[in-house]
């Protein structure tokens, strides 16, 4: 898997699950302030990338991710 696929089911999931305008999802674009995630939404996320790429972000990084890139490096990371 690639960034550019995490990248676009993220957004995938951000407009369709969480109702997130595609416009303010970017790289940058900060989970909870510009796209007003709450920590349950940022769970549910998480789950749902778990099932598609089969890796879970363990709770000790996870609370470093802010941004829409954080998660992806994350992952990628794993």
């Amino acid at each position: 898997m690639t960034k550019t696929e995490l990248y676009d089911y993220i957004v995938e999931k951000l407009t369709g699950e969480f109702e997130v305008e595609e416009s303010r999802i970017s790289m940058d674009a900060n989970l909870y302030e510009d796209l007003e995630i709450d920590s349950i939404d940022a769970v549910d996320l998480l789950v749902h990338i778990k099932d598609f790429t089969g890796k879970k972000i363990p709770p000790e990084q996870f609370k470093d991710v802010r941004t829409v890139g954080d998660v992806i490096d994350t992952i990628m990371a794993l």
